[in-house]
């Protein structure tokens, strides 16, 4: 399984599945992270957390634990 967090700078993914409950889980639908959605990896902090990414035409910073929730492939 690959997440969000294994993605490589300049890779463009595709969410398959959210894992996760509840309050976390929504909060990362409402960022525009929902299933089928293309996301682009635009850089990543020096110590790996957080990560940029362009998601729905805006750019998103996501901590390295929301994204190990997010499947891609």
């Amino acid at each position: 399984m690959k997440t969000l967090k294994d993605a490589k700078i300049g890779e463009t993914v595709t969410v398959i599945k959210l894992h996760g409950e509840g309050a976390v889980k929504r909060r990362i639908m409402d960022m525009g992270l929902t299933k089928h959605t293309p996301v682009h990896v635009i850089k990543v902090a020096p110590l790996g957390d957080p990560i940029e990414v362009t998601v729905r035409n805006y750019q998103l910073s996501i901590r390295k634990a929301d994204a190990e929730m997010v499947e891609v492939e």
